[in-house]
C-alpha cells in the first residue's frame, strides 16, 4: 500500500495502528485482555486496534517507541514474541492526511522478531513499492487480488481510523 487513496475528499487522513494475525491466534492470545477487541478481516486474518485503553493495559510503563514504532507500548515486543511462538504475529501502523504519511511494520514469528521492523519514507513514493504493511500480511499468508495489494485484499482500507475498527459495545 502506498497511501490509502483520497479521491475528490479534501483534508481525509488515515490513522492505525493496530496487531493483525491468524483470528484463531489473536483470540486466543488476547482472550484474557478485556481491553483487546478482535475484529475479523479477510483470509482468515482479523486486527486488533491498539487503542488508548489497550495501551494502556499491555505497557510495562517502558518507552513506546520500541522498534521505532510510534505506538506500541513498552515491552510489547516480547509479549509478541511469545504469542508468536503459536503462530505469526505482526504490529502495523501507517499514519496519511492527503496523501502524504508513512507506515511501520513487524513480523514476530517463532518466539523471535521475523521481518522489520519495515519502514516507509514519507512521501508518496514509488506508487509500484510493495509497503511495509502489505510486505508483513504477505508474511501472515495474506494474498493481493488483481488489481490490489494484500492491504486491500484483507480490508484494512475498511476503515480509516485506528477507533473505527471497534465494534459497537
Amino acid at each position: 500500500m502506498s497511501a490509502p487513496t483520497d479521491r475528490g475528499r479534501s483534508g481525509v487522513g488515515y490513522v492505525l495502528h493496530a496487531l493483525i494475525a491468524d483470528d484463531g491466534l489473536l483470540r486466543a492470545a488476547t482472550g484474557d485482555i478485556a481491553e483487546a477487541r478482535v475484529v475479523p478481516l479477510r483470509q482468515g486474518l482479523s486486527l486488533v486496534p491498539m487503542t488508548d485503553d489497550l495501551f494502556d493495559a499491555v505497557t510495562d510503563g517502558g518507552p513506546a517507541d520500541a522498534l521505532g514504532f510510534w505506538r506500541l507500548p513498552g515491552g510489547f515486543d516480547e509479549l509478541l514474541a511469545r504469542w508468536s511462538a503459536h503462530g505469526p504475529i505482526a504490529y502495523a501502523e501507517a499514519e496519511y492526511f492527503a496523501g502524504t504519511g508513512e507506515q511501520r511494520a513487524a513480523v514476530w514469528a517463532d518466539g523471535a522478531l521475523a521481518l522489520g521492523p519495515l519502514e516507509s519514507p514519507p512521501g508518496p513514493g514509488d506508487p509500484e513499492a510493495v509497503g511495509p504493511i502489505s510486505l508483513a500480511l504477505r508474511r501472515l499468508g495474506a494474498r493481493s487480488s488483481p488489481g490490489e495489494d494484500e492491504f486491500q485484499s484483507v480490508e484494512l482500507n475498511r476503515h480509516r481510523s485506528t477507533d473505527a475498527w471497534l465494534p459497537p459495545t
